[in-house]
C-alpha cells in the first residue's frame, strides 16, 4: 500500500510561543477547517501533551465520521505529531514544526496518509481525493491568514 504525502511550508508574523499555542488548541481545528466539515471536539479537557487523546466528529463528502486522534509526540514551542488511531484513513500522521526566524515563525507540515481497501483507495486517491485535500490545506493557509495573520507560504 502507497502513503501519499502532502507539505507544506507557512509563514506566520507571530511569536513562536504564540503560534504553537493556536495550534496546539484543540478547539482551533474546527476553525481551521471548511464548515462543510463540520468539525466539532468532543472531548471534554482537551489539553494537548503527549499520550492526549482527542475525538472529534466530522464530515467527509458529506459522510458523518469520528476521529481519533493521538499526540505521538508533544515538544513545545517546537514540534508535535498527531496520529489518526480512528478514522477515515487507514494511516495519517501529521508532523507540526515550528521555526522561529525574522519576526515571525515558519509552521512546516508534513501529513503521511494512506487511504483504505487498496486499489480501490489508491484509485479513489488519484480521481478525487488528492486534489480534494489540496484544497483542503489552501483553506487552511487561508483560514490561518485570517485567524493567525500575516501569512505566506506554499504546499508542497
Amino acid at each position: 500500500m502507497a502513503d501519499h504525502i502532502l507539505e507544506s511550508r507557512v509563514w506566520i508574523a507571530k511569536p513562536r510561543v504564540e503560534v504553537f499555542r493556536f495550534f496546539t488548541d484543540p478547539a482551533n481545528l474546527a476553525r481551521l477547517a471548511p464548515p462543510s466539515f463540520r468539525v466539532r471536539l468532543l472531548t471534554a479537557r482537551a489539553d494537548l501533551a503527549a499520550g492526549a487523546v482527542l475525538d472529534y466528529r466530522m464530515r467527509v463528502f458529506g459522510v458523518p465520521v469520528r476521529w481519533r486522534a493521538f499526540i505521538r509526540e508533544y515538544d513545545p514551542p517546537f514540534r508535535f505529531v498527531d496520529v489518526q488511531v480512528r478514522g477515515p484513513y487507514a494511516r495519517w500522521e501529521h508532523r507540526h514544526r515550528f521555526l522561529a526566524e525574522g519576526g515571525g515563525t515558519w509552521v512546516e507540515d508534513r501529513v503521511t496518509y494512506r487511504l483504505p481497501v487498496g486499489p480501490l483507495g489508491r484509485a479513489a486517491h488519484t480521481l478525487l481525493v488528492r486534489r480534494w485535500i489540496r484544497e483542503l490545506w489552501e483553506y487552511r493557509t487561508a483560514r490561518i491568514a485570517e485567524l493567525v495573520a500575516g501569512v505566506r507560504g506554499a504546499a508542497g
